[in-house]
């Protein structure tokens, strides 16, 4: 007697593309995207005019997008273990909460270290979003969309960048840098209410689910798993050192385009951070991409772009400067998201831990190479900073052939 049987993939209860939950969640996550990076990055254009008003060095003045950054960074496995005990929901509308508060007393401030420790706190406040966002989405939405949403959500990440950039680029010009800073306070708190609204909830109010894996599982034990799973270290190097090189560029961009050959305005300046558009398509792309030509074989096609980018950055044309940083920008959402949604379907056990690593990586590479970054340009100009950033990338693809033949994680099991 033959038994047919329906595949898991169909059985599957989890919200596919197209229907009213999917859009609305992914809605959601993108505006709570966007409300993290637009208060992370807000200060990133106006650093010359941070300097200025504190009588303070390029490198100084990037310490308040580094020791955010680093805050990020140090608290996102912490923020993931509140994720499995009170919902990854929460966790977002918590943090955010918490960044929407730090940044309102940030324009207040007189002196440049309490401005630092401001900031610093509004990074570690804004971790909850990164630990927990691309964990959610992995659970939530029906495996085979899972990739395509969590790209969209990684393009809220330049959309928020770029609108926070160019926000706080026009304010400042006007108002000086705390306007600036404020100008993206108040985006974030509109965005947290979009986040609130719309996402779908719950019938049983419970939790975000974990993977079956997960079941009775200590903290320590989930995050072995997310160090030593296979394939995972080599994607988690990706998110170090591309962010880092990505950081030390925009990090100094402001002084190098304020400064000659070129001697832009602020105002003028924040318009070069319009490139965030390619992010913003290379992160939508990256999703739809990898289901035809593989993710290693898009995350190698990203890097070898954002090479060539990086090498058109020595030029002195205002015009293909903007055109070699939206290349360079499109290069590295793209690897970025594909590496990102790599981690959350490889980490089979321990996703969030996983997905928080990864965001630790990447935020430790940004700040500590946006820093570096600024070190470097105050020692030997622009040119530096980009032989820094091309050394980075050249280190990922190598870490990256480990990844050539990554054989895919063994299905798990899932109980609703």
């Amino acid at each position: 007697m033959t038994v047919t049987s329906t595949s898991p993939a169909t059985r599957d209860p989890r919200p596919r593309a197209g229907t009213a939950p999917y859009r609305r969640t992914v809605i959601a996550l993108v505006a709570a995207a966007v409300a993290t990076f637009a208060q992370l990055w807000s200060v990133q254009p106006i650093l010359p005019a941070i300097a200025t008003g504190f009588d303070t060095s390029a490198g100084q003045a990037a310490l308040t997008v580094s020791l955010a950054t680093g805050g990020l960074a140090g608290f996102t496995l912490i923020w993931s273990g509140a994720a499995d005990r009170i919902g990854r929901a929460r966790v977002i509308a918590i943090s955010l909460l918490l960044a929407i508060a730090l940044g309102a007393a940030i324009p207040f401030t007189t002196e440049l270290w309490t401005l630092l420790v401001l900031r610093t706190l509004q990074g570690a406040a804004l971790g909850g979003v990164s630990a927990a966002a691309v964990a959610y989405l992995a659970e939530e939405i029906h495996p085979r969309d899972a990739p395509k949403a969590t790209g969209l959500y990684i393009a809220g990440n330049p959309l928020g960048g770029m609108g926070g950039r160019l926000l706080a680029g026009f304010a400042a010009e006007h108002g000086g840098w705390q306007w600036g800073v404020a100008a993206n306070t108040i985006l974030g708190l509109a965005a947290l209410l979009v986040f609130v609204l719309v996402l779908p909830r719950h019938k049983s109010g419970a939790p975000a689910r974990r993977t079956a894996s997960d079941d009775g599982l200590s903290m320590g034990a989930r995050l072995k798993a997310a160090m030593t799973t296979r394939g995972l270290i080599p994607m988690y190097a990706q998110a170090l050192l591309l962010m880092g090189a990505f950081m030390a560029v925009y990090n100094v961009l402001g002084f190098r385009l304020t400064d000659q050959p070129f001697g832009l305005s602020q105002a003028a300046a924040s318009l070069l951070f319009l490139s965030y558009t390619a992010g913003m398509l290379g992160s939508a792309m990256a999703g739809s991409a990898t289901l035809r030509w593989g993710r290693y074989g898009v995350l190698t096609t990203a890097t070898l772009l954002l090479l060539v980018g990086l090498g058109g950055l020595f030029t002195t044309s205002v015009w293909l400067l903007l055109a070699t940083l939206l290349l360079l920008t499109f290069a590295f959402f793209c690897a970025h998201a594909t590496a990102s949604a790599w981690v959350g379907s490889q980490a089979v056990t321990g996703r969030a831990q996983a997905t928080a690593v990864y965001t630790l990586a990447y935020y430790l590479g940004a700040s500590l190479f946006g820093w570096l970054g600024g070190v470097v340009y105050d020692a030997v100009g622009w040119n530096g900073t980009v032989v820094l950033a091309l050394g980075l990338t050249v280190l990922a693809g190598l870490f990256a052939l480990r990844l050539r033949k990554l054989p895919a994680p063994a299905p798990v099991t899932r109980t609703f």
